[in-house]
């Protein structure tokens, strides 16, 4: 196991998932209830509200630095696909792995947010079950595999 990975680290996973949806991410915090990595799970109902968490401005000043954001397309006002280009622009975010997670399987979609440097791009599953393996994925992969930027160094960057 890299030593740099979040099960390595010995702390929970920081998860920040942008869903209006309520029924969503529900059923999202659900499955990461029952992962086996331990994570705390936030949510952002629209892009302002991440986009404040993420930059720590007003009630969100202690938010601490997600190690992964979970982000919906369809959102209300500003669209993921706004908050997404704003993540991926701004130097102090740009390193934070995005996911897309949204029921939209159209191709200028998936094309569009990659253009946009998404991370990846996962259609909502139409069952839990599926949902749950989704979500064991991410989690071999994202926590166990992969060595992410050290939220450390993020939270350095958040406060400059």
């Amino acid at each position: 196991m890299a030593e740099h990975t979040i099960e390595a680290r010995g702390r929970p996973a920081e998860l920040l998932l942008i869903e209006d949806n309520y029924g969503d991410a529900l059923l999202v915090r659900e499955a990461f209830l029952s992962a086996k990595i331990r994570n705390n799970l936030t949510v952002a109902n629209d892009g302002e509200e991440a986009l404040n968490m993420l930059w720590r401005r007003g009630e969100h000043i202690k938010q601490p630095a997600p190690d992964l954001i979970l982000l919906d397309l369809n959102l209300p006002g500003m669209d993921g696909r706004e908050v997404l280009q704003t993540i991926k622009n701004d130097p102090r975010l740009k390193r934070i792995p995005v996911i897309v997670l949204t029921s939209s399987k159209a191709e200028i979609d998936i094309l569009k947010t990659y253009d946009l440097r998404a991370n990846g791009y996962i259609v909502k599953p139409v069952t839990f079950d599926r949902l749950q393996e989704i979500v064991a994925s991410l989690e071999t992969f994202w926590f166990s595999v992969v060595v992410l930027a050290r939220s450390s160094n993020l939270e350095l960057a958040l406060v400059q």
